[in-house]
């Protein structure tokens, strides 16, 4: 491979759903030159495209397959951690919903950086500009023109219609836009929005972005390239270290490097680089270049409950992306926003223990899911080094249900599927109760951390703010480092109320925004 540049103007680390978006609109610039490494391969194919086997995807060759660390809080179970390696990540492997988040979270997060562009109303108005929606208008919410392309599932399967009447009768309001009002107030049940085009194509942020700019002759994307480390000059990130088929590259950078790589392999990158905590750091031998020691710090993830599942009366195929229908709500009304997302699955969705314990069907047309789901979480992870190479494995101690509040929200929010999906009105789609069943107390709790696993949305691990364990400041920049910035979910303070695809790509536009303006 002989055509990488020696040195360009920024060097973005990650093609996923927010790599993809900032490479291409620096590109946009004719007077700069863009270099975006990604190590996974080309997402053109028939896996990634079909929206509707996405499911294939996890497990294969296009995600890393992390998991955690055994977990007492679960049991001493792993669990997997799926997260895209190839060209636009997560966007183009993940269950396509597209979630914004709710205002309290970009509120909070504004809080955190002392930085009002960072609000709800702010945000809001970043959205629009990435949206093509082509659900019902919304003009003050909802923006058309954009590069990305969202929708509502073309004719759901009709178990989404009576459960949203069985959530109305519970007192969850059904919205026909989970991304309008429903995100500014208690939360409310629909129809995801979903990227997909065409009734079953794919929109990642691979075709949405960083296709359309392969026109451009200053962009350079190079796949199948695994970052090394980042090189210095004085306190100033100068370079980039990767390996493409074996063979060592370092291309310099004019003007700024970009971490893009997701919640644990940019503080991966960032701690072998020498930026973290000094004494991990000292453990492996690596040089200090900069005691962050909030590097690696804060892991957070939804929990998604491989729970409730009923037998259908009449079987159903599965139909568009297999999951049409969730709610955001409260497991307590106290709260200030809402903390569960439970979300349905159109097949008998267990865990490797639950599926053999409650011989659930392989079939994904006999039965459906209810999966209780966590979106608020107390309970914080950290990452940790095994070495100082690339090939090191890192460790990931996610500690779900690691706080009691945690496990009091799923339960409460197990209970409200339970109710759902044991109402009147979905008489028509059951046959019997398959799991859990009315279980209460000890065996309850025992069945949730058997069951509990994650929703595939890895954030937090190098934070925005202004306290000690922050990593970035409200500009994206990495505290004592020139020229470095991250853009991606591990900026998150705290993790945002729903799939996190849509708030990575907004985080995207905000990073190619800041630095354009500088």
């Amino acid at each position: 491979m002989t055509d990488v540049p020696k040195q360009v103007d920024y060097i973005i680390c990650g093609g996923g759903a927010s790599g993809c978006v900032v490479a291409a609109r620096l590109a946009q610039r004719s007077d700069a030159t863009v270099l975006l490494l990604e190590a996974g391969g080309d997402e053109r194919v028939p896996d990634v495209e079909d929206s509707r086997v996405w499911m294939r995807n996890i497990g294969s060759e296009r995600d890393w397959c992390f998991t955690t660390e055994p977990q007492p809080s679960l049991n001493n179970r792993r669990a997997p951690l799926p997260m895209g390696r190839v060209l636009g990540g997560g966007s183009s492997i993940n269950g396509l919903v597209w979630a914004r988040g709710h205002k309290a979270d970009f509120d909070s997060w504004a809080e955190e950086a002392g930085d009002p562009s960072w609000s709800y109303d702010s945000v809001v108005e970043v959205y629009k500009r990435i949206e093509n929606w082509l659900g019902p208008a919304h003009p003050t919410l909802r923006g058309t023109g954009g590069p990305v392309s969202i929708t509502l599932p073309e004719n759901p399967v009709p178990v989404a219609s009576a459960l949203m009447g069985a959530a109305g009768k519970a007192g969850i309001p059904a919205y026909e836009d989970l991304n309008a009002e429903a995100m500014e107030g208690p939360g409310g049940c629909g129809i995801p929005n979903v990227t997909v085009v065409d009734g079953d194509r794919r929109v990642s942020m691979a075709s949405a972005y960083i296709r359309p700019a392969m026109e451009r002759p200053n962009l350079k994307v190079v796949l199948g390239a695994e970052v090394d480390h980042i090189r210095f000059e004085g306190t100033r990130a100068s370079a980039v270290s990767f390996v493409v088929g074996g063979q060592e590259f370092t291309v310099e950078a004019s003007r700024e490097i970009v971490l893009s790589m997701g919640a644990i392999n940019t503080p991966r990158v960032l701690m072998q680089s020498g930026i973290g905590d000094e004494v991990q750091l000292k453990k492996h031998g690596i040089d200090l270049r900069r005691h962050l020691p909030g590097v690696g710090r804060n892991f957070q993830d939804h929990i998604l409950l491989a729970g409730c599942v009923w037998e259908y009366v009449t079987p159903e195929p599965p139909r568009n992306n297999s999951a049409e229908f969730t709610f955001f709500w409260k497991s307590d009304s106290r709260l200030p926003s809402p903390d569960i997302q439970p979300m349905l699955e159109e097949c008998a969705f267990g865990s490797e223990v639950t599926r053999p314990q409650f011989d659930l069907p392989e079939d994904p047309a006999t039965a459906w899911t209810l999966a209780p789901g966590l979106v608020a979480p107390q309970s914080r992870g950290y990452l940790e080094l095994t070495g100082k190479r690339r090939q090191d494995p890192i460790k990931v101690h996610a500690n779900f249900l690691s706080e009691p509040a945690d496990m009091t929200a799923l339960t409460r929010c197990l209970e409200i599927c339970r109710e759902i999906g044991n109402a009147e009105d979905l008489r028509p789609f059951v046959k019997r109760e398959l799991m859990p069943g009315p279980l209460k107390g000890a065996a309850l709790e025992e069945f949730v951390r058997n069951a509990a696993g994650t929703y595939f949305h890895q954030t937090c691990t190098a934070k925005m703010g202004r306290d000690a364990m922050s990593v970035v400041d409200g500009a994206l920049r990495v505290y004592g480092v020139d020229g470095l910035r991250i853009a991606d979910g591990s900026i998150m303070p705290t993790i945002t109320t729903g799939n996190t695809m849509a708030p990575c790509v907004m985080i995207g536009e905000r990073a190619a925004d800041l630095i354009l303006s500088d």
